[in-house]
């Protein structure tokens, strides 16, 4: 069984509830769906993220309440993302979801044309 924590361990933006909103309107999905969040893998940039929605966690997930929808990470990923933010912005950057995460330390540079990364 999924547990439900009550402290936010990962939150949502006002901006990025809605668009989350909106994505479940736009699909017709009712409110046993959830915004799954997870590191899918790490780049130069720091960790790459995906989410999706669903209505089945995993027994081992972290569950809980931001914004006033339910959130899912699973254990590996929740390791790596306590305390991070997910915003949605539409500016220079571009549009989309941007995560906010305390646990990622730059570690990248472009010079010459190049870029590389040291691992931390």
């Amino acid at each position: 069984m999924t547990t439900l924590i009550e402290t936010t361990t990962v939150s949502l933006t006002p901006a990025a509830a809605q668009v989350v909103r909106g994505l479940l309107q736009e699909r017709n999905l009712d409110e046993s769906y959830a915004l799954r969040v997870y590191v899918s893998g790490r780049g130069c940039s720091g960790y790459e993220y995906g989410m999706g929605l669903e209505n089945k966690p995993n027994e081992t997930d972290t569950a809980f309440e931001s914004e006033g929808l339910k959130v899912l990470v699973d254990e590996v990923s929740i390791q790596y993302m306590a305390g991070a933010r997910i915003d949605f912005i539409n500016d220079e950057r571009g549009k989309g979801f941007l995560v906010e995460n305390p646990n990622v330390a730059p570690a990248c540079s472009c010079e010459g044309g190049s870029c590389g990364c040291s691992e931390n």
